[in-house]
């Protein structure tokens, strides 16, 4: 069992298209919140609830997000009696024409 499952501190998207949109919406929608306080505002702090929620928290929770997501499928991490590792997943290698060959 890996760590992120047993802790359920598992930040990363399905893939890294849909993370940087969600990174995208969060960061427009909290600079947006501020800076159009002038032009509209309190009711541009309604923007804040929808970066936060974007951002699933924090922007800190966002690029540890970001890192799982460039690292999945990478790198392993295992625990096993009290001490963790984190290895180098296997990963097929590909024959000439461009399908998988166990190693």
């Amino acid at each position: 069992m890996t760590t992120a499952d047993a802790d359920g501190r598992d930040f990363a998207s399905s893939s890294l298209t849909r993370h940087l949109v969600r990174g995208g919406i969060g960061f427009g929608s909290l600079i947006g919140s501020v800076a159009f306080v002038p032009v509209t505002g309190p009711v541009s702090l309604l923007l804040l609830p929808v970066g936060v929620l974007a951002l699933r928290g924090c922007p800190m929770c966002w690029a540890v997000g970001l890192m799982q997501t460039l690292s999945r499928g990478r790198l392993r991490r295992t625990c096993e009696d009290g001490a963790c590792r984190l290895t180098v997943a296997d990963r097929p290698r590909e024959d000439r024409r461009g399908s998988s060959v166990s190693p």
